[in-house]
């Protein structure tokens, strides 16, 4: 039986498939009811090479909740900011599953703007 769990799932394990083969560096993008986090991986060496999340304390100054689009920008930012700083300049969007839509959209602007590219 096939709950919406199993069925995000199932499309972020074929959205992972294609990224693999264009080997750029992903940025995964995971959300709760109360938090979103942000990670860029290197598939070729298994290796996170850096994250962000609305747990930072940065970012937890800034904001009041973390699980809306506001603090979805903000770790967008960051995200950005940290893989620009380590010569990150293309990368492949990693939805994990999750519509296009709300947080994991505006996170997505957020990155766009901060100068990354997907």
């Amino acid at each position: 039986m096939m709950n919406s769990k199993n069925k995000r799932l199932r499309r972020s394990k074929r959205t992972r498939a294609i990224i693999a083969n264009l080997g750029l560096i992903r940025l995964s993008v995971h959300k709760s009811n109360s938090h979103i986090y942000a990670q860029l991986i290197d598939d070729k060496n298994n290796k996170v090479i850096t994250s962000a999340s609305t747990l930072e304390p940065e970012i937890k100054d800034e904001i009041n909740s973390g699980g809306n689009t506001k603090a979805a920008v903000f770790v967008g930012k960051r995200i950005a900011d940290k893989g620009i700083k380590l010569g990150i300049t293309r990368i492949a969007f990693d939805r994990s599953g999750y519509k296009y839509h709300g947080r994991v959209r505006a996170l997505a602007d957020a990155v766009r703007e901060s100068g990354l590219k997907f």
